[in-house]
């Protein structure tokens, strides 16, 4: 159970790290790649743009949860 619990927040901790980095910042990211450059900036956020945010709140709460995990098992 501990190996399992440890390899999901391994691949969600890469993941977090991804995703934050595919988000546009003030001068645009790497989700331009994705969709998400000239229309942004004069409608706000794109539907690409409201996705990734999405997924990365999806993953930072698997990593929550288990590192809370990980915390109760010793």
């Amino acid at each position: 159970m501990f190996v399992l619990v440890a390899i999901i927040q391994a691949a969600s901790g890469v993941g977090i790290i991804f995703l934050v980095l595919l988000h546009s910042g003030k001068g645009g990211g790497l989700s331009d790649m994705f969709g998400g450059g000239v229309g942004a900036q004069t409608a706000g956020s794109t539907v690409v743009e409201q996705n990734l945010d999405r997924i990365t709140i999806v993953t930072a709460l698997v990593f929550a949860f288990t590192t809370i995990a990980l915390g109760l098992m010793f």
